[in-house]
């Protein structure tokens, strides 16, 4: 963790220590813990427990893992709430609320039976909380201001303890102005490893959150007020090209984890592999009741991981299968105009406003390659490049980079695939194309002097798609009887 840093707190200057509900007195004179920052938005190395319990550490996507002591047998750990400043993409950043330097916060990690003593410092301009959500705990730790505890003021820290009674996956955000915190990117991530170091064990294990933000193209502050219609979908508060792959080695077990705090569903697709949920958010998932799948829906609120054996080596593409979540600064208003020939209308429009040009005549593929101006702190809508020319993606689209060969702890991107010889589709350079017969089904209207396809069947066919609309006929030709006819207003 090369950009990790230490921020000293001070002691008799200001800094107030309460409980997060009833907090016995533990730690009222105990020395906080200083809170590191991070601020790098790349992948960092696992963090790995030089004592303890032994577990696999996760990797989170374009993201950390919180640094921990130990005192008197507790865990502790220290968030900070504050704005931050988030690359979402090279060429784009964002003026964000969020934990310890980044949105999301880091990754919490801890082992289930431990003991977790969580400080929190509000360096916001409002007051704040942190819900644990998912967990069990004494209900006066669960984060809900007003309900549960006091909400956390400007200036002041607070102090969760509870005990970690399950493994499984969960997620951190404030209950406490929730709206405005949330679309500010206040989240993150809370990975409780099993007791039992063999339990459902994987080599490597990567964890992401799937947020989401409405920032007008040129501006730097999402808009808290957004409800559905968001421009920036994110895993990690990145969107790609800026989301770093998922790289494991040839034939590791590999576990993915990821949690849904935007405001809609989305169903997560993997190619060249099936995998199973082996966890969702009330824990683990019996072998026996999972089934192969190649997408899986994560609802508002949930988190899922799933398993695969990584026994295909390439480059897979991993994305929300939404197909408007994998493009960026979405224009949602702006008019489909496939096929309509706007030349000439171009050509008069250019003269009083020149360096205008049409878009999506053809679709918006041929946009991908292109380079036009864009406001300050503005991404293309589909953009990435890779071996064989533009990715035409955005948002929430990353790769899953399988390798052979690769040491343990070596997440570093080892570039494009090297397909071995005859394995990459390629282009039909032989006869035939421009004379191959086209099926013409009956009742095919053609327009007065065209010509139908050689070869095309003007007989009654089989498979016609027959009208819904029109009544059913008998064999005498007749129309059946309205008991008979499912589609009759009688």
């Amino acid at each position: 963790m090369t950009a990790l840093s230490r921020r000293g707190f001070i002691g008799s200057s200001g800094l107030v220590l309460a409980g997060a509900a009833a907090v016995s007195g533990r730690t009222a004179f105990a020395a906080v813990p200083e809170a590191p920052t991070m601020a790098e938005a790349t992948t960092q190395a696992p963090f790995v427990p030089t004592s303890g319990p032994d577990y696999q550490p996760v990797a989170t996507l374009n993201g950390w893992t919180l640094p921990w002591r130990m005192k008197e047998g507790w865990k502790e750990f220290h968030l900070v709430a504050e704005p931050v400043e988030r690359e979402l993409a090279p060429g784009m950043k964002a003026f964000l609320w969020g934990y310890n330097g980044q949105s999301p916060g880091p990754t919490i990690e801890a082992v289930e039976g431990d003991k977790v003593r969580i400080f929190v410092t509000n360096k916001l301009p409002e007051n704040t909380t942190v819900h644990w959500h998912g967990q069990r705990l004494p209900n006066g730790m669960d984060g809900v201001g007003g309900l549960t505890q006091p909400h956390i003021p400007p200036g002041k820290a607070f102090v969760y303890e509870f005990e970690l009674r399950r493994s499984g996956t969960y997620m951190y955000h404030p209950h406490s102005d929730e709206m405005v915190q949330m679309a500010m990117g206040m989240m993150g991530f809370f990975v409780v490893h099993p007791k039992d170091p063999a339990f459902r064990r994987v080599d490597r294990d990567f964890v992401f959150l799937l947020n989401a933000f409405d920032i007008e193209p040129g501006s730097y502050v999402p808009k808290v007020n957004t409800m559905l219609d968001f421009n920036l979908w994110c895993w990690n508060s990145r969107v790609f090209p800026g989301i770093d792959p998922l790289v494991v080695g040839l034939n590791d077990k590999v576990r993915i984890r990821f949690g849904n705090l935007t405001m809609t569903n989305h169903p997560v697709h993997m190619h060249g592999y099936e995998f199973k949920v082996s966890c969702t958010d009330g824990g683990w998932v019996d072998p026996a009741a999972a089934w192969p799948e190649v997408s899986v829906d994560c609802a508002v609120g949930q988190m899922r991981a799933f398993d695969f054996v990584a026994d295909e080596p390439g480059d897979w593409a991993i994305h929300c299968h939404k197909s408007h979540h994998t493009m960026n600064a979405m224009g949602h208003s702006v008019k489909t105009y496939i096929g309509v020939g706007k030349k000439d209308l171009a050509k008069r429009i250019a003269k009083i406003a020149p360096g205008y040009m049409p878009m999506g005549s053809n679709g918006m593929g041929e946009m991908g390659g292109m380079e036009m101006p864009l406001p300050d702190n503005t991404l293309p809508m589909m953009t990435g490049f890779a071996q064989f020319g533009p990715v035409e993606m955005g948002g929430m689209f990353s790769v899953v980079k399988v390798r052979e060969g690769l040491a343990k702890g070596d997440y570093k991107d080892p570039g494009s695939y090297k397909n071995p010889q005859g394995t990459v589709a390629y282009e039909y350079k032989g006869a035939g194309l421009t004379e191959a017969p086209r099926a013409q089904p009956l009742d095919a209207k053609v327009a007065p002097g065209a010509k139908i396809a050689p070869g095309a069947k003007t007989e009654p066919t089989e498979w016609r798609v027959k009208d819904p609309r029109k009544p059913r006929l008998g064999p005498d030709g007749k129309p059946l009887p309205a008991a008979r006819n499912p589609h009759s207003n009688h």
